[in-house]
Formats: structure tokens, C-alpha cells, sequence
């Protein structure tokens, strides 16, 4: 048993209460994720390919940082942690992005934030248990193989896309 435990909100993304990961209901319990959208100067974003030993999405590329708010977090206090925690960013400000309910093979609210960064890809410092790796993609070489080979890509990325470019 994990001892963290993830807020569990109603459809209003009030919280409710907290359950450990394992003890989540993905038909009945909604939670609260974030995702942070980085992109550069030059409008590349930065993509993050999950670990492939991952319980879900193995090997899937999605945004460079995301994670579930878990009990005691808010939306901006976890997308802070997971920046730190997946790419090692501290120095950065985020902006509030859009918020969106996804009832995908899971039911959350996810909050979008979004940072402007300037830094090769060799140079972020990513966390070997969540990330196999990262890469910059142009916003038109993304969508062309988002539309090619979507299975690459995690089942929520085409929806967050639409809010966020």
C-alpha cells in the first residue's frame, strides 16, 4: 500500500475525500491531475516519453511534465513539484492554462499551466523513474504525427491539444 493518498473531488471538482492510488475506482472516482506545457522562444514544445515500465502508457509521449494532486496539494503546488521532480526546473513562473474534465479510461479534471522555457533538451535534469526521455517538436510536426501514428501519443493528448495550441 502506498502511503500517499490522492484527492478524490465530486463533478464539481470540489474535494471529497482521499484514496491511495491503488484503491482508486476509474468508474466511479474522479481526481485531479496537472500538465504543464512548455514550450520555447522559437513556439517548439517539449514532449516527455513515459517510462516504459509505467502502469499506464508505457513508452507514450505526452507533455513534459504532468502529475495527480495528491492530498494536501493544489493544482499549481503539484505542477510546481512535478516540474521540479521530472525536468528540474525551480526558477520558473507559471501561467494558469485552461481546465478540463477527461473521462478517458480514467476520470479526472486536469489543470493545464503553461511555461516558457529556452534550453536544449540534454540540458533538463529527468527523472529516470517516470521519464525514458524528452525531445522539442515543432507545433506542426506534432500535429502531423499526432494525425500519423496516435497511438505514439497518450489517449488524452488529441483532446488537451485542442485547448492548448
Amino acid at each position: 500500500m502506498s502511503k500517499l493518498k490522492i484527492t478524490v473531488v465530486d463533478e464539481n471538482d470540489n474535494p471529497i475525500g482521499a484514496k491511495a492510488r491503488e484503491e482508486i475506482d476509474s468508474q466511479k472516482d474522479i481526481y485531479r491531475c496537472t500538465g504543464i506545457w512548455v514550450t520555447n522562444s522559437n513556439g517548439e514544445i517539449l514532449l516527455a516519453q513515459r517510462k516504459l515500465t509505467k502502469d499506464h502508457d508505457p513508452g507514450k509521449w505526452g507533455p513534459a511534465a504532468s502529475g495527480t494532486v495528491e492530498e494536501g496539494e493544489t493544482y499549481e503546488t503539484n505542477a510546481y513539484k512535478e516540474l521540479k521532480e521530472e525536468l528540474g526546473l525551480t526558477d520558473v513562473k507559471l501561467e494558469l492554462g485552461p481546465k478540463h474534465y477527461s473521462a478517458f479510461s480514467y476520470r479526472y479534471f486536469a489543470q493545464w499551466f503553461f511555461v516558457i522555457v529556452d534550453k536544449p533538451a540534454e540540458d533538463f535534469m529527468i527523472q529516470e523513474e517516470e521519464v525514458e526521455q524528452i525531445a522539442w517538436i515543432t507545433k506542426e510536426n506534432l500535429l502531423n504525427d499526432l494525425k500519423n501514428n496516435p497511438d505514439k501519443y497518450i489517449p488524452s493528448l488529441p483532446e488537451a491539444i485542442k485547448l492548448l495550441i
